[in-house]
C-alpha cells in the first residue's frame, strides 16, 4: 500500500472508531476481497469462508478500540481473519489430520508432464488435509514466518516446518497423480 492510501486508510480507521458507518464500509470494501481470498485458502469452503469474513470485520468494527495503530489496519484485520479461520476448522474437528502416516512417493521418481495449470495446482492444495494446507497457505501464500505459524496453531516451530514439507511433498504427488490421469484419459 502506498503511502498515500496508508494516509486514507488511517483516516478511515478514526472515524470508524468514532462511529462513523461510512467509513467503515469504505474500510470493508478495501479489504473484504484480500480478507476473503485469505479465508478461503484455509477454510476452503465458500459459505464458511464468508461467514468467517462477516463475523472478522464484525469483530474488528467493534474491537476498533483495541487498535493501537502499531501495524495497518489490514494487517491486524488479517490477524483476525486467520485466528477466525482456524477456529472455525477446530470448531468442526476438521482440524488438524495427520499426515506423517501418509505414504509419498520418493520425490526423484517424479517424470516429465505437460505444464501443470494453476486450476491443477489450485484443486490440489484444496484436497490436502486441513494441517497440511493451513500451514502450506500460512507460509508459502500469506507469508508467516514458522515460528509465527507454531504460535498461532500451538505447536513446535519445527512441527511447522516438518508439516510444511510434507503438505509439499503430498502436493507434488496429488499433481503427479492428477496429471497421470489426465495422460490416462488423453491417450
Amino acid at each position: 500500500m502506498g503511502l498515500e492510501s496508508t494516509d486514507i486508510s488511517a483516516n478511515l480507521v478514526e472515524r470508524a472508531k468514532q462511529g462513523d458507518q461510512q467509513a467503515m464500509y469504505r474500510l470493508y470494501k478495501m479489504h473484504v476481497q484480500a480478507m476473503y481470498n485469505t479465508c478461503i485458502r484455509i477454510v476452503v469452503n465458500q459459505f464458511d469462508a464468508e461467514d468467517i469474513i462477516q463475523e472478522s470485520f464484525l469483530s474488528a468494527f467493534n474491537g476498533l478500540g483495541s487498535f493501537k495503530g502499531d501495524s495497518s489496519f489490514g494487517v491486524w484485520l488479517k490477524r483476525i481473519v486467520i485466528n477466525k479461520s482456524l477456529n472455525a476448522l477446530r470448531k468442526k474437528r476438521e482440524v488438524f489430520m495427520e499426515i506423517d502416516n501418509l505414504n509419498i512417493v520418493d520425490e526423484n521418481d517424479i517424470e516429465d508432464f505437460p505444464e501443470v495449470t494453476p486450476e491443477i495446482i489450485n484443486d490440489a492444495i484444496k484436497s490436502l488435509p486441513d494441517k497440511a494446507r493451513v500451514i502450506l497457505n500460512l507460509y508459502l501464500l500469506e507469508g508467516y514466518m514458522h515460528r509465527e505459524i507454531a504460535e498461532m496453531l500451538d505447536i513446535s516451530e519445527s512441527t511447522s516446518k516438518s508439516q510444511y514439507q510434507r503438505a509439499r511433498s503430498l502436493l507434488q504427488e496429488i499433481v503427479k497423480t492428477e496429471l497421470k490421469v489426465k495422460l490416462l484419459e488423453e491417450s
